[in-house]
């Protein structure tokens, strides 16, 4: 069953690959969507595609990011929208 979240992870998430790391993870599992630091020290992402697969990539950020320290994420699960075709790093 596809689904869509949109997460927010909060920590030592910028200035150390998180984004890179996540669009590499997202293409390896099937996951649409987009990653993109905020201001205010946030890492915002959307994941889309099966529900398994979203869920793998948001545990992943949370708990195996190499050189990331997330300390909490919230998670918005939604209907997925079909609007990706790939998984991108905003600037």
């Amino acid at each position: 069953m596809k689904a869509r979240a949109h997460a927010i992870f909060r920590g030592r998430v910028q200035g150390v690959f998180f984004r890179a790391n996540t669009e590499r993870k997202a293409r390896e599992v099937g996951v649409v969507g987009w990653v993109r630091n905020l201001a205010d020290g946030t890492v915002e992402a959307v994941f889309e595609g099966e529900r398994e697969s979203v869920q793998e990539a948001i545990e992943w950020c949370r708990d195996d990011q190499p050189n990331a320290k997330v300390i909490s994420v919230d998670v918005a699960w939604d209907d997925p929208t079909d609007s990706f075709t790939s998984f991108e790093v905003r600037r």
